[in-house]
């Protein structure tokens, strides 16, 4: 079980948050084994906001700050794509590299495309 990483969780006034013995209840931060916001670190999308709003400078100039644009270039524009053949009778897909700033093409096996460490064609 983890808790909710949002700084506000628990003044939200919600039945789930509301814990305790009667005559002495309080709100509390969500606990969960799954959460769906924040990575998996926020109960909603109220939590991750105030998250964001609290720590998020601090969070970019940590993780790098971007000081120039990111350029699409016909080297890094290619991704992995497939169409599906729903005419044939073997429903077979058709796996290709895509480059999307060319639209070239360029075939790839079906285990070329499941393999998470291939990024780019030779």
């Amino acid at each position: 079980m983890k808790y909710c990483q949002g700084p506000k969780c628990h003044t939200y006034r919600t039945k789930d948050r509301l814990r305790g013995p009667k005559g002495a209840k309080t709100y509390q931060t969500r606990r969960r084994t799954d959460f769906y916001y924040l990575g998996g670190n926020a109960c909603d999308m109220r939590c991750q906001n105030d998250w964001f709003q609290k720590f998020g400078e601090q969070a970019v100039n940590h993780f790098g700050r971007i000081h120039e644009p990111i350029k699409l270039t016909e080297d890094n524009a290619w991704i992995k794509d497939y169409d599906y053949n729903w005419n044939s009778e073997e429903r077979q897909s058709n796996w290709h590299w895509l480059n999307t700033l060319t639209d070239e093409r360029r075939p790839l096996t079906r285990e070329q495309y499941n393999d998470k460490s291939l990024v780019r064609p030779n």
